[in-house]
């Protein structure tokens, strides 16, 4: 038996110990966590000897439970700037309420942008939101692209569907690639 085979055996004895209803939820709790993400929580499950199907779906599920959580909190966070900018701008027609009285009201709506974020503007016109979405989790994790897309004024639906299209995708793909490999490599599983 090679290292990789004890190391597996090892691992999957471990899991043993937890009661089965609660491995896909520890799987799904693993996922959840920006750096692991579905691909992670899948690999580890499928380490663990849970089913490949049950593995990626109880991943796919945490990181889609964590990106929707990080939208929702970038939304409403997003919302309240914009409103509060709009009645700050307010304050020199006399409707504005949180502005110093000798405060100009231009300044507030007229900001340079930032280069990075000129930069992810020319990206999100290049590709779409559904090219950021499929191709973001490259660099970054999905919450991180969905933060960023939804702080831009992309709507909060069309956020979730992209995303969850790529979860889907990366997901099926650690999935299978998990699968074959302890499979036909290492033959373990």
């Amino acid at each position: 038996m090679s290292v990789i085979e004890q190391l597996v055996t090892s691992f999957q004895e471990l899991v043993a110990q937890v009661p089965e209803i609660l491995q896909p939820f520890i799987v799904l709790l693993a996922a959840a966590v920006p750096v692991i993400e579905g691909e992670g929580g899948t690999v580890v499950g499928i380490l663990g000897g849970i089913h490949p199907v049950l593995a990626g779906v109880a991943a796919a599920t945490g990181n889609f439970l964590s990106v929707l959580a990080v939208v929702t909190v970038t939304s409403r966070a997003r919302t309240a700037v914009v409103d509060r900018r709009l009645v700050a701008v307010g304050a020199g027609t006399g409707e504005g309420r949180h502005t110093a009285p000798d405060a100009a009201p231009e300044t507030a709506a007229v900001q340079p942008e930032s280069k990075g974020r000129r930069r992810f503007k020319r990206w999100v016109v290049r590709f779409g939101v559904p090219g950021a979405s499929i191709l973001g989790p490259l660099a970054v994790p999905t919450q991180v692209t969905s933060a960023i897309l939804v702080g831009s004024g992309t709507p909060r639906r069309w956020v979730l569907l992209w995303q969850a299209v790529a979860i889907v995708i990366w997901t099926t793909v650690a999935t299978v690639s998990a699968w074959a490999a302890l499979t036909y490599v290492v033959g373990v599983v």
